[in-house]
């Protein structure tokens, strides 16, 4: 019996490596993405020459009214979910001063990064409650937050706020989950190189060559896959709700 995961924000940057190596674990792929179909298509190949089935979405995570009938289109191409990655995520429309952000920018972080995220979970997760799971045995779902989850970016207040709750909601759905068999787990990235860190390349360069990660480098996006397939394969069957830093060190305190 074949095992399904769904990858949101699955066209490109940490999700695009996380569908290769979900793939590469065995797991058949529904990719989701919104507004992308060339890269999902090219993403289809990919899992495809991994010897997996794949399929793609294209949906907004904001438009909750939209989430059942792509669950029903997944639950139809491949049956049951075994796998969540809540990857989709957006930054702020622009960084500045917390005194100046305004409705827009705040309500599509939250729309997306949390509201979105949030119902999304809760449907595939009642979905996994009324079926048995597939001959493996192994279900769960990730949530993909930030290190400002934790750590306070005052330029980008908004999206740490909508980080933080959805760090929380992985918490409250791994209490809600751990009696079914269905693990929750939370990947905070740190610097990782992709297309919307890109814009502040240079700034960052600059502080991990004066030490500001412990290790001296960008992380990359295959960095952050390889612990989602870890979680995914079912080997942490006995961790509940733990955050996972993808950061080079980044978040140690250190003087």
């Amino acid at each position: 019996m074949s095992r399904t995961a769904i990858v949101t924000g699955a066209s490109r940057g940490i999700g695009h490596a996380v569908a290769l190596a979900l793939a590469a674990e065995g797991f058949d792929i529904a990719a989701i993405a919104l507004n992308d179909a060339g890269r999902l298509r090219a993403l289809e190949a990919e899992v495809e020459a991994l010897g997996r089935r794949c399929a793609s979405f294209d949906l907004d995570i904001g438009d909750i009214d939209a989430h059942s009938g792509v669950l029903a289109a997944i639950d139809e191409r491949f049956g049951g979910i075994d796998c969540l990655v809540n990857n989709a995520g957006v930054s702020v429309l622009n960084r500045g001063d917390l005194l100046d952000v305004n409705a827009q920018s705040y309500d599509r972080c939250f729309d997306i990064n949390t509201r979105g995220t949030f119902f999304l979970t809760q449907a595939v997760a009642r979905s996994m409650t009324t079926r048995a799971p597939a001959a493996e045995g192994a279900r769960s779902i990730v949530f993909v937050t930030s290190s400002n989850a934790v750590v306070a970016s005052v330029e980008r207040g908004e999206y740490c706020m909508s980080k933080s709750a959805s760090s929380m909601a992985a918490r409250l759905f791994a209490l809600r989950l751990a009696s079914h068999g269905i693990g929750v787990f939370e990947v905070q990235p740190g610097l990782i190189l992709t297309e919307m860190t890109a814009p502040s390349k240079g700034k960052y360069d600059a502080l991990i060559a004066e030490g500001m990660t412990a290790t001296p480098r960008w992380g990359q996006p295959e960095d952050v896959a390889r612990v989602i397939r870890t979680m995914a394969a079912g080997l942490l069957p006995y961790t509940v709700a733990q955050e996972v830093r993808v950061d080079g060190g980044l978040m140690i305190q250190r003087f």
